[in-house]
């Protein structure tokens, strides 16, 4: 039994942003699960699993809210303003999100919407897949033998195209692992503009579908055969992709996995 002292109050007129993690619902953190039970309403993206909202105690409301990359979804402002008018209505208003709200999560717009409008908010981190998906994939983030770094990349922007703004010949050269996230519809650009970069073709690359989940699915490839292998598996959206000599650990330690 957890006591029930460590946990904060859920106060009314507040805000909660939690992360519900990468898809399974055993990585929900304490702090969000609490909330999930303390909650009066629960405003949720596409992505959470609703074994966890399954979670919330018995008279909470939960309303969808979308946001899919590249899919039709509640414009921003809207759930910003949504969140602002529970909140002065007050309501315990749980804001969840997939993975953890600040990892290409927009927390912070969220926050800087209760800030303006005077609107007390806690933070609740949640376990992003970046690095939760790696895990049940077998790949570690880092490791001492292959690198002292690893970036994080959007596979798109808000408006569903590929980042431009991103300097790709300098990721190529100073990161050794990629872990991009959401970028399945532009895997072809990406790993052209990689190896353009300098990458070699033959680099490892993971292809992780609906990490944690029961669907999931990886698929090792290279940079040069990861499109035809994205195709040949059928591999579904949402998707991590890996670059990077981590990526060789998959097979090893996901095989002895339980």
């Amino acid at each position: 039994m957890i006591n029930p002292d460590l946990f904060p109050d859920f106060l009314p007129g507040t805000v909660w942003l939690a992360g519900a993690g990468p898809g399974d619902p055993s990585l929900l953190t304490l702090l969000a699960h609490h909330g999930l039970e303390r909650a009066d309403i629960v405003i949720y993206d596409a992505l959470v699993d609703e074994r966890i909202l399954a979670m919330a105690n018995s008279a909470a409301t939960c309303e969808y809210a979308g946001k899919r990359g590249g899919q039709p979804s509640v414009k921003q402002a809207d759930i910003s303003d949504r969140l602002v008018a529970l909140a002065r209505d007050g309501k315990r208003v749980l804001r969840l999100k997939g993975g953890d709200p600040f990892v290409f999560g927009r927390g912070a717009q969220e926050c800087e919407a209760l800030l303006a409008a005077g609107v007390n908010f806690r933070i609740v981190p949640g376990i992003t897949a970046g690095i939760g998906g790696l895990a049940y994939a077998g790949i570690p983030v880092t490791s001492r033998d292959t690198n002292a770094a690893v970036t994080f990349i959007t596979g798109h922007t808000s408006g569903g195209d590929i980042p431009d703004s991103l300097d790709w010949e300098s990721l190529s050269k100073g990161s050794p692992v990629l872990v991009i996230y959401m970028g399945s519809r532009h895997l072809a650009r990406i790993s052209e503009r990689l190896m353009a970069a300098g990458r070699p073709s033959n680099e490892p690359v993971a292809l992780i579908s609906k990490a944690t989940t029961p669907d999931q699915k990886t698929v090792t490839t290279t940079l040069r055969d990861c499109v035809a292998h994205l195709k040949e598996h059928d591999l579904q959206p949402p998707m991590l992709i890996v670059v990077g000599p981590t990526v060789a650990y998959g097979e090893k330690f996901n095989g002895r996995a339980i």
